[in-house]
């Protein structure tokens, strides 16, 4: 395992301030199936990443609309969870109140919509990869890892700073393959993206895993935009034609302008969403 690190080059700031962290979750599945389901056929990688100091204040927000809407403890941090929250279960059962999910959903959606962060959707097509590849078609971790740090490298290094990266920890095999890939990323490189790219703009050589149960507020915002964001992009390329939740639409509405875009024209596509294989 490489042990260059960003720390290699001083000439970059890296005080509190200045340090950047990706947060990354999934939507779908890794593995190849045959099937045309699009729950099956497509995986997802979302990645968004905040200034260290934008991240406190929206940390703090988060939070504080935890404490005021759901039953909270400090010992025991209510953890958002997309599934647990539209289906108003566990912490969320109070949100089977109609008026009380209204005023939830529409803090929550005012605090991501304030929060400063950029982000990035990577869709696999496992079904086309395959076809095109048949058994030696690369993993889909792989892929998207590829994809979601050549974005992120080339922000950081256009703006001359250095930032780190987290997934969820989900346990055994997962762990491993996103590790594995996010290593492989680091210590190689990908397509005509140098390795050092990506050893200049990382701050570790490894990826961070923490618990959900961790409450790391990055890692919630992540899980709560994975899946609409792939569903989104999807639309997009009129790759399904499924209409959005009302509040899917209204979360997609407030992140739009989030998206990652070419520094000087402002294109999102291919920058802040990709699908591969190409469209």
């Amino acid at each position: 395992m490489s042990t260059i690190s960003s720390q290699a080059y001083p000439s970059r700031p890296s005080g509190f301030e200045n340090r950047y962290k990706l947060y990354m979750d999934e939507s779908g599945d890794h593995v190849y199936r045959k099937t045309s389901e699009t729950a099956h056929r497509f995986f997802g990688l979302l990645g968004c990443w905040f200034r260290n100091t934008d991240y406190v204040h929206f940390h703090q927000a988060l939070e504080e609309l935890k404490a005021r809407h759901l039953p909270h403890h400090p010992d025991e941090p209510v953890v958002l969870h997309r599934e647990d929250v539209l289906n108003a279960r566990k912490a969320f059962k109070v949100l089977r109140d109609e008026q009380k999910r209204r005023q939830f959903d529409d803090e929550l959606l005012r605090v991501i919509e304030e929060a400063d962060f950029r982000m990035v959707m990577v869709v696999i097509d496992k079904q086309a990869l395959y076809v095109a590849y048949g058994n030696v078609a690369a993993h889909p971790y792989h892929l998207g890892m590829g994809f979601l740090l050549q974005r992120y490298a080339s922000y950081l290094n256009h703006i001359h700073r250095i930032g780190d990266v987290m997934a969820e920890a989900r346990g055994g095999k997962e762990d491993r393959l996103l590790a594995e890939s996010y290593t492989r990323v680091y210590d190689h490189g990908v397509w005509r993206t140098r390795e050092k790219a990506f050893q200049t703009a990382l701050s570790s050589c490894q990826l961070k895993l923490k618990q959900k149960s961790v409450n790391i507020a990055g890692l919630q915002l992540a899980d709560l935009l994975s899946h609409p964001t792939k569903q989104c992009v999807l639309r997009h390329y009129d790759l399904i034609d499924q209409k959005p939740s009302t509040f899917a639409q209204r979360l997609m509405d407030i992140v739009e302008s989030k998206f990652n875009h070419h520094l000087y024209d402002a294109r999102v596509e291919v920058y802040g969403f990709v699908v591969y294989p190409r469209k």
